[in-house]
């Protein structure tokens, strides 16, 4: 206990994690201030006049469905102009995920709702960064400055110091990031109250959102575990902020266009922000033309695969807790001096 009190307080103690968190504040009261500057209360003519459009655009939608059912069976002939899916259960009101709500037909109006997973989304996203960088300096700056050498003077064994450092790091980013986000969902959620609308705050909507949440957390201490195994294995803070810039420069962007000269199939597989997006969003869809290359199954190939959730988290929990275990071995065997 005495080490892990040590080490928190070494880590709240670091100028740098001090001007992250005083980046997150400010990240968070911009983003909350424009968001109140910008939104209003509507009034019974524009909820009106927005009931009106809602109630449109769904007749709308029904129509384009009948219509489908019509040129399929025969009964109205085929229009070049306008295209239908083969199969009309793929545009059914009844089928769809959403149908337009009043909200959609209220510019200005701020509707928790609608808005909290896109907001939440924003604050996961400074949270990974956050991890990332701070468990990287972390590390990286004890062992450049030498301070690991001093702790193991104190308690000569090396994985348990490292152990430690690791865990304390995984500990304080999740306190933080659970109050955080408390206090950002918290702050938007009178913001919809007070200066625009709540939305349909049902169950589906709060297990929805705590689901986002929860695979938000995990992948925020994946950020922080990668972080620090980067830089421990690099001995400096430069060196997971350099794999960190040299992966998106060179695989990311480089390699992907590669791929996709070559034609290679289901490229985004071979991505890791393609299975960061697949777990987050509990499944991810890709496009990929050469599926449809020789397809004569049906009338037509619309070229989609699917990645779920499950894959994505082994794959990123295997390079973390690849690169987590190689940092552990070197870090056991390596001249700290």
């Amino acid at each position: 206990m005495n080490l892990v009190r040590a080490e928190l307080e070494r880590l709240s103690a670091r100028r740098f994690v001090q001007l992250m968190v005083v980046l997150l504040v400010l990240a968070f009261a911009v983003t909350a201030a424009t968001t109140l500057a910008g939104s209003h209360k509507p009034n019974a003519d524009e909820m009106s006049s927005a009931r009106a459009q809602a109630a449109e655009a769904r007749r709308d939608l029904e129509a384009t469905h009948q219509e489908c059912l019509a040129r399929q069976s025969g009964t109205l002939p085929a229009d070049t102009d306008r295209y239908f899916p083969s199969d009309c259960s793929e545009i059914d009101p009844i089928r769809q995920d959403r149908l337009p709500i009043p909200a959609d037909y209220l510019p200005g109006v701020f509707n928790f709702a609608e808005q909290a997973q896109p907001l939440l989304y924003f604050l996961i996203a400074f949270l990974v960064l956050f991890g990332f960088l701070v468990g990287a300096s972390y590390i990286g700056a004890d062992l450049t400055s030498g301070g690991v050498v001093n702790l193991l003077l104190w308690r000569p064994r090396r994985l348990t110091v490292l152990a430690a450092k690791l865990g304390t790091l995984l500990g304080a980013v999740l306190v933080l990031a659970l109050l955080a986000s408390v206090v950002y969902l918290a702050t938007f959620w009178v913001i919809g109250q007070a200066a625009g609308l709540p939305g349909r705050l049902d169950g589906d909507f709060w297990r929805s959102l705590g689901a986002v949440h929860g695979r938000g957390l995990v992948l925020v201490l994946l950020a922080s575990a990668l972080g620090f195994a980067i830089a421990t294995l690099g001995r400096h803070t430069s060196a997971a902020l350099g794999a960190l810039a040299a992966y998106a420069v060179v695989w990311e962007l480089g390699a992907r266009l590669v791929l996709e000269i070559v034609d290679a199939r289901k490229s985004d597989l071979f991505m890791l922000s393609s299975h960061i997006g697949a777990w987050l969003n509990g499944g991810a869809r890709f496009y990929d033309e050469q599926l449809c290359r020789g397809s004569t199954e049906f009338p037509y190939c619309e070229g989609f695969y699917t990645v779920t959730w499950l894959p994505a988290l082994l794959v990123l929990l295997a390079i973390t807790g690849g690169l987590t275990a190689a940092a552990f071995a070197v870090f056991r065997r390596r001249d700290l001096i």
